[in-house]
């Protein structure tokens, strides 16, 4: 099935392909803040629908995730990165998905904290 999704305003928007039957909740120091439930996807599996120049990027501690908000609005509808076995994915933000009843999802927990 093909999703889509946004940021509050719609400057950021995308669609992703896939089964979405489970989501991430990570307890890092960020996705805790952003309350973030994360969908994974393969990279070809997600298209962006609007420019990248309309992206905001944070990156700490090891920089490997992008974490993409928008400047506009603040909203954070996704990240991206490589994998310990090297696959570069996305985690959207199932929260950011338009017209998603997220109660019936599988929600797995991630210990992000302690990495």
């Amino acid at each position: 099935m093909i999703y889509k999704g946004s940021c509050h305003c719609g400057q950021i928007a995308f669609e992703a392909e896939g089964d979405l039957e489970k989501v991430m909740e990570c307890n890092c120091s960020i996705c805790s803040k952003r309350g973030s439930l994360h969908w994974f996807v393969a990279r070809e599996n997600f298209r962006l629908l609007t420019p990248e120049d309309n992206l905001g990027t944070y990156t700490f501690n090891k920089h490997r995730i992008k974490h993409r908000f928008c400047p506009n609005c603040g909203c954070a509808p996704y990240g991206e990165g490589t994998t310990p076995s090297g696959s570069y994915r996305v985690a959207i933000n199932a929260r950011c998905l338009d017209g998603v009843d997220l109660s019936p999802l599988k929600v797995g927990h991630f210990d992000g904290r302690s990495l």
